[in-house]
């Protein structure tokens, strides 16, 4: 990394799925004028790949493979941000349950996590980024600084993404919903590579009884006072 890029300055914001962590993340890029990493969208596009060659998702050197050779781009039109892998609009694909699932899994393997890792660093550019994730601040950019821990309760996050999928006419179940989440939970924290944690430097927001605006504004806050 060349000294101008290293001054660059990076927000980051992890946490657990459905903390609200994604839509924060739009939001403060959007306001700032920051370009944005969502690095979720990487370990899914692998997991979508990975899918659609039938690799078996505990083969950890395949996965690795398939992971350091993605041909993925993101497009931004209209303040939205498109997936393309292998110049296919898989934005919606990544989102799906089964492809969630695959994610967590794959995420949680080291050979994929060091595979990606330089893919997410050469995301920092001028003016400034914003990373979203699970291990932004403890991991990719230790040296960011401002770094943000969003969660909420998993029954709250259950909730949330259960709104959500009944707004595109998905029906699923809530006790499935809930069960996932915690699933999912407790693999990110227990994996071996990067365990879901917050830095030891992060502001920790439970978003559980606050809304987008309300934690939009603290999280400014903190920009301002650590950046200006």
């Amino acid at each position: 990394m060349t000294e101008a890029i290293s001054k660059v300055p990076v927000i980051t914001i992890d946490g657990p799925s459905g903390s609200g962590k994604g839509t924060i993340a739009k939001l403060l890029a959007d306001k700032l004028g920051y370009a944005l990493l969502d690095s979720g969208a990487l370990y899914r596009l692998t997991a979508l790949a990975a899918l659609n060659a039938k690799v078996d998702l505990d083969d950890g050197g395949r996965l690795a493979e398939v992971a350091g050779n993605l041909d993925i781009q993101f497009a931004v039109a209209n303040n939205e941000v498109s997936a393309l892998l292998e110049g296919r609009d898989v934005s919606r694909d990544i989102r799906m349950e089964q492809v969630s699932m695959a994610a967590s899994k794959v995420a949680a393997i080291p050979a994929v996590r060091d595979a990606l890792l330089q893919r997410q660093r050469d995301f920092r550019a001028p003016p400034g980024l914003v990373a979203d994730g699970r291990d932004m601040g403890t991991t990719v950019f230790p040296d960011a600084p401002v770094k943000i821990f969003l969660t909420a309760s998993a029954e709250e996050r259950a909730q949330r993404r259960f709104a959500q999928l009944q707004g595109r006419g998905v029906s699923v179940s809530l006790r499935d919903l809930l069960e996932d989440i915690r699933a999912r939970d407790d693999r990110d924290m227990h994996r071996a590579a990067s365990p879901l944690a917050p830095a030891e430097d992060a502001l920790v927001l439970d978003s559980t009884d606050i809304d987008i605006n309300g934690v939009l504004q603290k999280v400014l806050e903190l920009v301002q006072q650590r950046i200006g």
